[in-house]
């Protein structure tokens, strides 16, 4: 629990204004309750988990429960709104905005999205069904995913299109850093 706890803590950036940092705190000590022996003690901590993560859901909007199988580097951006599943898994370095859902498709029907490594979920987002997300995709903001989303794809829309993702050649991303490193030192930077 406490090596998680690291890492998420250097993932925020150790700063304790993010809501994020505060859920994956409570997520961590909601997983880490199974292991506590006795039972007794396991009891007071499953309690204690409730209460926080009641806390935590009150004050953030974030419901994330301890059954989700995150990865290494999770990062919710942005606080509010956050609806995840016990059912769904997330690869590494997975990014979550506010307002998106990740569940089952139907009432009663098993089965949330898995989702692979560098996974970026747009503001808005809705997820839903027994889905396999690939690696390296971006999920647009207000997108509806029914479908499974094959790795370097981008998924936009309502129901959501997949397209893959067009690779930048080398040339054109050494072109835009050398206008960025030319730019005035105003703070922005020239299109």
């Amino acid at each position: 629990m406490f090596e998680n706890i690291r890492e998420d803590w250097r993932t925020y950036e150790g700063d304790l204004t993010r809501q994020g940092l505060w859920v994956m705190l409570v997520f961590r000590f909601g997983q880490w309750r199974y292991k506590v022996r006795p039972a007794f003690l396991r009891v007071l901590c499953s309690f204690l988990y409730k209460v926080l993560k009641l806390w935590s859901q009150i004050l953030t909007g974030i419901d994330l429960p301890c059954e989700v199988r995150v990865g290494h580097r999770f990062r919710i951006e942005h606080f509010g709104g956050i609806i995840i599943s016990g059912d769904a898994a997330f690869g590494d370095d997975v990014v979550i905005r506010n307002n998106v859902t990740v569940g089952l498709r139907r009432t009663g029907v098993r089965g949330a999205p898995t989702f692979g490594n560098r996974v970026d979920i747009g503001a808005g987002a809705v997820i839903v069904g027994p889905i396999q997300i690939g690696d390296d995709v971006s999920i647009g903001a207000n997108a509806v995913v029914l479908q499974d989303v094959p790795p370097n794809s981008i998924a936009v829309g309502v129901p959501a299109t997949i397209r893959p993702k067009k690779a930048r050649p080398a040339a054109d991303v050494e072109t835009k850093l050398r206008k960025d490193e030319a730019a005035p030192a105003t703070g922005l930077s020239q299109q």
